[in-house]
């Protein structure tokens, strides 16, 4: 199942539990990353450019409930 991202006028919600600000996602991506080493060798990433990102599952923080979000409105939002 794949959830949608919220946007500015959307957030996600729990259809069982109603939570509406904790959960865990596990997303995919396919990213560039300029990497620079320090004279030491610890790298930092400096820059990232995200080539393809997929949300695969969302979680419920509150009740573990896997997949099972839902996009509603968020208060205020001009629809």
């Amino acid at each position: 199942m794949t959830v949608p991202l919220p946007t500015e006028t959307t957030r996600w919600r729990c259809t069982l539990c109603g939570n509406l600000t904790r959960f865990d996602v596990t997303r995919a991506s396919k990213v560039v990353e300029y990497v620079h080493l320090d004279l030491a060798g610890e790298p930092k990433v400096e820059e990232r450019e995200v080539l393809s990102e997929t949300i695969e599952s969302v979680r419920c923080r509150w009740c573990n409930a896997v997949d099972q979000v839902e996009l509603v409105d968020r208060p205020g939002a001009d629809s």
